[in-house]
């Protein structure tokens, strides 16, 4: 019988160990973390001080340092997989309209002269597409995003689904600061992404560059910095210098799409590149009736891409369209790119 009261009084003592611990946060529950946030941090500086970083940056970046529920909330609200994509063209409409085209048409007129040639010579891309890049991204630099990027990494990857992502990201961000980034920079979209072009942490370590040689990467002030960055990003993306990125293209009535389905599988984007046909040369279009309505090399590979469906506006899509949606994975944010560097020169 004592065997049985000694277990009993275990069990009343475990019962009411849990009555009295603190609730878990509903979120911790659904995204089933067993470390609090702080406990977590602790593991990620482990990680970060493996990698070099300073003791004095992990301490300054971590200290005080709180979960964001907003940003989760916005996280999770990102449109999932829809069954029929939206129509483009509103889209569009938003994306390159008048503001943006004049804000271009300005920055161009800027730079056509003096920053940009030498861009262009060093990497090859053309100096409007990079404006419309960081036009689309924001709007000229008018708006970067104001979360504290530190809290939203850290957040996200504690977080979990996503957790190799944003865990890399936050310890990037903490190289930043090694570097000589300093805090209060550290402002951008909830998702990790900031400056100008809105790079990632580990964007900006890889890939940003001195464009004006003040032995900076200035991303927030800097327009060469900004543009050289992103020119390289296309470079290494693999921008094909000379090629547009596409063209509008007259689709016959009748067209058979079934005959230029896709065939083959793409190592990127691959619900983006499933609404694209297959590639031909552009002489290969020719034959079947599409004909490109700009200029454009007979022997340039090329998809046929019509979002909107028959009798709206298609186009002849090239591999530099690819290199676009490197930097988003998104047909309605690399098409209204293309178009927005076109309207720029035009």
């Amino acid at each position: 019988m004592n065997r049985w009261k000694t277990i009993g009084r275990l069990l009343a003592a475990a019962l009411l160990a849990v009555v009295l611990l603190p609730p878990v946060p509903a979120l911790q529950a659904q995204s089933g973390q067993t470390a609090s946030f702080d406990a977590y941090l602790q593991l990620v500086a482990a990680r970060a001080r493996n990698e070099g970083v300073s003791e004095g940056t992990i301490a300054q970046m971590t200290s005080g340092l709180t979960f964001n529920p907003r940003v989760v909330s916005l996280d999770q609200s990102q449109p999932g997989r829809q069954s029929s994509p939206p129509p483009m063209a509103p889209y569009l409409r938003r994306h390159v309209d008048s503001a943006r085209i004049t804000g271009g048409h300005r920055i161009y007129a800027q730079t056509a002269g003096s920053l940009l040639p030498a861009i262009e010579r060093e990497y090859g891309v053309p100096g409007e597409m990079l404006i419309a890049i960081w036009g689309h991204e924001t709007n000229y630099g008018s708006y970067t995003g104001d979360f504290d990027l530190a809290r939203s990494l850290a957040t996200l990857a504690w977080e979990g689904r996503r957790r190799d992502l944003f865990e890399g990201e936050f310890i990037a961000l903490l190289k930043m600061v090694d570097m000589g980034v300093p805090r209060y920079r550290l402002k951008g979209s909830w998702a990790g992404a900031f400056g100008n072009p809105q790079f990632l942490p580990s964007v900006y370590l890889s890939t940003a560059v001195d464009g004006d040689g003040d032995g900076r990467r200035d991303l927030w002030n800097s327009r060469a910095d900004t543009l050289a960055s992103i020119a390289n990003y296309f470079r290494k993306a693999g921008w094909r210098a000379g090629e547009p990125w596409g063209v509008r293209a007259s689709v016959p009535a009748g067209f058979s799409w079934a005959s230029v389905s896709p065939k083959l599988n793409a190592p990127s984007c691959e619900r983006v590149h499933e609404r694209h046909s297959a590639w031909k040369t552009v002489s290969e279009w020719r034959r079947t009736g599409v004909t490109p309505l700009a200029p454009i090399r007979e022997d340039t590979m090329a998809s046929l891409f019509q979002p909107d469906g028959a009798g709206t506006p298609a186009y002849l899509l090239t591999g530099n369209y690819r290199v676009i949606l490197q930097y988003n994975c998104s047909n309605y944010y690399a098409l209204s790119v293309g178009l927005l560097a076109d309207e720029i020169v035009r």
